[in-house]
């Protein structure tokens, strides 16, 4: 049984900060990429982080320099630090397997909500 379960949404200010987590279970963490992503009203969902087993990071340019994504293999959770956050970011957040690695394995779950807004 595999669980992706993801928290640490909420409402914030421009220039606000979120730190999520996504809890992992039933998966090989250690030795799997994982990601962070991300999907807005009306929008195509989309890349946000992603963090290899070796801790090689890439960031989508939209997000760089702003968020940073990290991972606690004894606690098989992955985090997203997200800093000067803009409206723009507003959408619900999900955390996968890196898709360009392992497309379609794990289902997709419930994301959690993050909203930029004054």
């Amino acid at each position: 049984q595999v669980q992706l379960v993801e928290s640490g949404g909420g409402l914030v200010q421009p220039g606000g900060s979120l730190r999520l987590s996504c809890a992992a279970s039933g998966i090989s963490f250690s030795i799997t990429a994982m990601g962070w992503y991300r999907q807005a009203p009306g929008k195509q969902r989309e890349l946000v982080a992603t963090i290899t087993s070796g801790a090689s990071t890439n960031y989508a340019d939209s997000v760089k320099g702003r968020f940073t994504i990290s991972r606690d293999n004894a606690k098989n959770t992955v985090y997203l630090q997200m800093n000067s956050l803009k409206p723009e970011d507003t959408a619900v957040y999900y955390c996968n397997l890196d898709q360009n690695r392992y497309r379609g394995r794990i289902n997709w779950g419930q994301g959690t909500q993050v909203t930029v807004s004054s």
